[in-house]
């Protein structure tokens, strides 16, 4: 008998947060991540599932360059830009659009002799990662405005705090990026801009701009902690499920696991599922982590292992083979990253390839 872990994808979730974006944003255009192979989803068969966005943003050539192999044919975004002049070429000839964020892109841009490219000039407006500071930007909106190299130029900048509806920051930053756009002059019938992540979209309906750029809330996780992802009208995508190995009677005071970290509070069971952190489950979720078995809520007995992790069921009884969500439709993954101090993204990016990924095609 195979070992009966899988990843379910359910496409018709993620075409239906896609139209919640629409729903929360009509009037601007879509730039939908599939980065990271697409929040660990699956690259292809998400970037096919959302072909009706208006762009796919990706980190890097060899992302883009598996969607253009795979016959993806919407536009994709270069977020990170490109990493030599070589790339820059075949950014051109594949027609992809390029973030330039420094001085070193610029010049290669420049210097290029390519067809004109979209190109976004990502401002750091006080996330102080990637992105030209505001009293630089002129210069470089000037000169990209007049290059041959250019053929549609926008303005972006990331968010730092969105998620957090009480942190001024973001605030901080759009007074800054309004004074960008003053600056520069941005003419709204030529130039676009781009500023809405999806902590943005859902929590900030302020923050406007031509382009929005969703990841999480496409994958059904919640961005914004005070607010769970069904009250937001999102749909989890991924189930992660795996069954029920052993059924382990164990004694009052008796521990469970490496290091002894749960005791049993009386005589009773913990039931052995056969998924754990070499599946991608994370290692540090803690004993209030609940783990759905048959559509029963239990909660996480010990420390989770590398091939199984153990539940506290109780008195209950429970057959082998149950089937058991770790998260999905029924445990939310934002819950079970609580769990583990961590976020969604991580839990989605981390399983591993030794989980199946099963996709239903959803209406």
């Amino acid at each position: 008998m195979m070992r009966t872990s899988e990843c379910v994808i359910d496409l018709g979730a993620l075409r239906h947060n896609l139209d919640r974006v629409r729903e929360l944003r009509p009037q601007a255009k879509i730039m939908a991540m599939v980065k990271a192979n697409a929040y660990g989803h699956g690259l292809i068969p998400v970037a096919t599932t959302l072909a009706s966005a208006d762009a796919l943003g990706v980190a890097f050539m060899e992302e883009a360059m598996q969607l253009r192999t795979a016959g993806v044919l919407t536009p994709i975004a270069l977020l990170e830009g490109v990493f030599s002049p070589a790339e820059l070429q075949v950014a051109a000839e594949q027609g992809f659009q390029i973030v330039i964020h420094h001085e070193q892109q610029l010049r290669w841009l420049l210097n290029a002799n390519v067809r004109p490219l979209k190109v976004w000039v990502k401002v750091n407006t006080g996330m102080n990662r990637l992105g030209f500071r505001p009293e630089d930007l002129l210069k470089v909106w000037v000169a990209l405005k007049h290059a041959r190299q250019v053929g549609q130029l926008g303005l972006m900048t990331h968010l730092a705090c969105a998620d957090e509806l009480r942190n001024n920051t973001t605030q901080a930053q759009l007074d800054t990026l309004a004074r960008c756009q003053e600056e520069v002059q941005l003419n709204p019938c030529v130039e676009e801009i781009s500023v809405a992540n999806s902590a943005a979209i859902l929590g900030w309906p302020q923050v406007q701009g031509d382009w929005v750029r969703p990841g999480l809330m496409l994958y059904g996780s919640s961005p914004l902690s005070e607010h769970s992802a069904a009250s937001l009208g999102l749909q989890p995508v991924m189930s992660l499920r795996a069954a029920v190995m052993a059924v382990q009677p164990v004694k009052a005071g008796e521990s469970v696991g490496y290091g002894g970290l749960w005791t049993a509070p009386q005589d009773q069971r913990v039931a052995l599922i056969n998924l754990g952190y070499g599946d991608g489950y994370p290692r540090t979720a803690d004993a209030s982590t609940k783990v759905a078995i048959a559509g029963r809520h239990y909660r996480l007995a010990g420390r989770v292992s590398m091939d199984m992790l153990a539940v506290d069921i109780g008195q209950d009884n429970v057959d082998l083979g149950a089937p058991v969500e770790l998260w999905g439709k029924h445990i939310a993954v934002d819950e079970v990253a609580a769990g583990a101090a961590t976020l969604a993204y991580e839990l989605f990016c981390k399983v591993t390839a030794r989980v199946p990924r099963r996709y239903l095609p959803g209406s």
